[in-house]
């Protein structure tokens, strides 16, 4: 079922010469939704986002914003706006006038930009340094000027690209539960580029995996997790084995990999290559036959009730049931 604010992108195709950057890609973002748009680099997934902001050409299909192809529009008229990576603020502006650039180019009076700038600088906790300038800001401070000024533009749909790259780990996360805080107040579409399985995973309502200039699988980033469909999905998502058998391939959870108990049961012989220590879990890894990599996350206190160490033979047990086969 569409929304009024839904976009939509209909066999969108980007080529550059005679190398096709995406291809043909089809799909729906619901309205009001927080997406996350990843996959490795060079997948397609920001020239995806480029061209939904305008600031790259659609060579084939179109982008459908509320009920309208928007594809030969201009940014500014599309009712999207972007946040770049790079945050790409003014230095010789204040926090507040850069806020408030893109209404003084739309030739916004002075007072009526000034008080949208301190709505905007009040939503993302900045009121008290409206004055400073970009230099004077930490990166996280930065980010959220960008923030205000994309969101400035009332826009239907907030692009983001890779916006917490910048950040280090502590503030990382900080930043994200804001994006996500912030995105459920306003109700509007954010679409937010990442390579970061673990953002997706915390953030999206929709996850979009890209791989080679198409979408590989999109869902709930529940659904991406534990059903992914193919090999590409479940290694790129992290925490699967993908076990190679006759009949195919199954993808397990490392975390449903367990040692095998003493005695007649059998299961994946092995020898363990790593042990990491990751706090609530330790990582164990081990190469079975036919160079067959198997990964377990063994809870903590089972792991060292009966601890093992890289060269020991082992055997590996895991609930068939919990096996998920991927398609060829």
């Amino acid at each position: 079922m569409r929304t009024g604010h839904d976009l939509e992108l209909v066999s969108v195709t980007k080529r550059y010469g005679q190398t096709v950057a995406v291809n043909a890609v089809t799909h729906l973002f619901k309205g009001g939704s927080y997406v996350c748009l990843l996959g490795p680099s060079g997948c397609g997934k920001s020239t995806t986002l480029r061209m939904i902001a305008g600031h790259e050409s659609v060579t084939e299909g179109a982008v459908v914003l509320a009920g309208s192809d928007v594809s030969q529009l201009p940014p500014a008229k599309r009712g999207t706006a972007m946040m770049f990576q790079s945050y790409a603020l003014f230095p010789h502006l204040s926090v507040a006038d850069n806020v408030a650039f893109s209404l003084k180019m739309k030739g916004v009076d002075a007072e009526t930009r000034r008080r949208k700038a301190m709505e905007m600088l009040e939503l993302v906790d900045m009121v008290r340094l409206a004055e400073r300038r970009p230099a004077q800001l930490s990166g996280g401070q930065q980010q959220r000027v960008a923030l205000a000024r994309a969101l400035i533009t009332d826009p239907q749909v907030l692009l983001l690209d890779e916006p917490l790259s910048a950040l280090d780990p502590f503030l990382r996360l900080k930043v994200r539960g804001e994006l996500k805080r912030l995105q459920r107040e306003l109700g509007i579409t954010f679409i937010h580029v990442t390579h970061g399985q673990d953002e997706a995973l915390a953030l999206a309502d929709e996850m979009v995996l890209m791989n080679n200039a198409v979408i590989e699988q999109a869902g709930a980033p529940r659904e991406m997790f534990n059903a992914p469909r193919t090999e590409f999905v479940a290694r790129f998502m992290g925490g699967h084995n993908v076990i190679a058998l006759p009949s195919g391939k199954l993808a397990v959870r490392a975390d449903e990999v367990r040692f095998a108990p003493p005695g007649p049961l059998g299961g994946t012989e092995a020898v363990i290559r790593a042990v990491e220590y990751q706090g609530a879990h330790v990582a164990v890894t081990a190469q079975a036959a036919g160079e067959q990599e198997i990964l377990a996350l063994i809870p903590e206190g089972e792991f060292f009730a009966d601890p093992k160490s890289p060269g020991e033979a082992v055997s590996f047990v895991w609930d068939e049931g919990r096996a998920h086969r991927l398609e060829a």
